[in-house]
């Protein structure tokens, strides 16, 4: 029996969605085995780390909430981005510019009311100072902006645990450019 076209053609479809269903398995078990990206935040230290496949990319300083109004601790995604964001609360607005309390970006977190941002305080960096949110100097945030996606994690801790320690030292440390790089 001599294959027609016709048979050939099927058996060339079915050779191939078998290969593309292979490849897409192959893929899908090599993403699984790759470290996310995420964000993890030390209330505790005011300080944020952006960790990329296990490995600390940077450390920032930062503002956390105020004892009236702590920031929220848990585990949360970014579900949005905004450059040059618009303020509004307690009847009150400010657009993009010097008097905008979010400063420069807007990274927004699955917990409604709540984000990492810039701010136009930028003395209040490093104390317990927000309505709740992680503030980073506008210059920070920026570059922070440009190096995380939608979907990303952002861990928020209240109390140091052993992985606050790994990343961000003993309480009290500073964090040298060279120890952020690693």
């Amino acid at each position: 029996m001599i294959p027609t076209i016709e048979n050939q053609m099927k058996r060339m479809a079915a050779f191939t969605s078998v290969l593309l269903m292979a490849a897409a398995e192959a893929m899908a078990q090599d993403r699984q085995g790759q470290a996310a990206r995420r964000i993890v935040v030390s209330i505790p230290d005011r300080k944020l780390a952006l960790i990329d496949c296990g490995k600390v990319v940077k450390i920032y300083r930062t503002a956390v909430g105020a004892p009236q109004s702590p920031s929220p601790s848990g585990s949360f995604k970014i579900i949005r981005l905004a450059v040059d964001p618009i303020w509004s609360a307690h009847g009150k607005t400010a657009g993009p510019g010097k008097s905008n309390p979010v400063g420069t970006r807007w990274i927004g977190l699955s917990i409604k009311g709540y984000g990492i941002h810039g701010t136009n305080q930028p003395s209040s960096i490093g104390k317990n100072a927000s309505h709740g949110c992680i503030r980073l100097r506008n210059r920070d945030v920026e570059e922070l902006f440009t190096m995380v996606s939608i979907g990303d994690s952002v861990d928020l801790y209240s109390e140091r645990t052993p992985e606050l320690a790994r990343i961000f030292g003993e309480p009290g440390a500073v964090a040298t450019d060279a120890a952020a790089a690693q």
